[in-house]
């Protein structure tokens, strides 16, 4: 078995003026595994994501994806080293349809093997028979992720559970190493989170690493391996979700937030 982390971060560091927003942020996630971030508002853990996925330059640090350095100046850089994200709000091309979404997270991934200006404008055999096979993979992601009966409705019109699942399907379609998600379960309600749940879990038995960023602590408690918590932009804990809600700093952290009761 490979022992290398799938993703590891040292010594992460952003300031924006004179204020630290991350300050010597470690983390290091195995293959295979569902790792949460959490912490009180402000604690910097979308400062983290926006860093390790190039929609901030760090300050300092270094970051490696399965054992190779890689830059994350910029974010399609990111999303070619293998990182895909979703966002806490979300950001679908609402008049779009469902499966025009998910074949764009796909483009991503097939540029340059069957396409280019002269195949498209000239629709030649090789750029046909691409989008073909572009077409046919993002519907059988939509299946994956239960929604392929809206294939083609326009995204702004589903449902804001299906739109989350959307944006899932979209960033699968990039075959990433590793899924990143900010806040997945913002705004929903206990049926939604169940069959997030559900989905997160089925996505990771198929291989794929999860790094998940959620306020509801009770679900990372039940869903994550192992959990790190921010505050302040720092590390103040890490390890097993049995060994996180006992420790004194994050309970201070906390405090008045339910995390005792998770």
């Amino acid at each position: 078995m490979n022992s290398t982390p799938l993703l590891e971060v040292r010594a992460a560091r952003k300031t924006f003026g004179g204020l630290v927003a991350l300050e010597s942020v470690d983390i290091k996630i195995k293959r295979g595994e569902i790792y949460g971030l959490i912490g009180p508002n402000g604690a910097g853990k979308t400062t983290f994501f926006n860093v390790i996925t190039g929609l901030y330059a760090p300050d300092g640090g270094s970051f490696k994806l399965n054992g190779r350095a890689y830059e994350p100046s910029a974010v399609h850089r990111v999303a070619e080293a293998g990182i895909a994200r979703t966002f806490q709000n979300i950001r679908l091309f609402p008049d779009m349809t469902a499966l025009e979404n998910v074949m764009v997270g796909r483009h991503l991934r097939t540029h340059g093997l069957h396409h280019g200006v002269i195949g498209a404008v000239l629709r030649t055999r090789q750029f046909l028979a691409g989008e073909s096979a572009i077409r046919a993979r993002a519907r059988e992601l939509l299946a994956y992720l239960g929604i392929e009966r809206y294939a083609d409705a326009v995204a702004k019109t589903l449902s804001y559970g299906d739109q989350r699942r959307l944006e899932i399907a979209r960033a699968l379609a990039t075959e990433p190493q590793l899924l990143a998600l900010d806040e997945p379960a913002a705004g929903m309600n206990a049926t939604e989170k169940n069959l997030l749940r559900e989905t997160l879990e089925k996505i990771r038995q198929d291989g794929k690493t999860i790094l998940i960023i959620e306020h509801d602590v009770k679900l990372v408690m039940g869903l994550c391996d192992r959990v790190t918590v921010l505050d302040y932009g720092k590390v103040i804990a890490n390890g097993l979700p049995s060994e996180v809600q006992r420790n004194p700093q994050v309970i201070e952290a906390y405090l008045g937030s339910g995390i005792t009761h998770a």
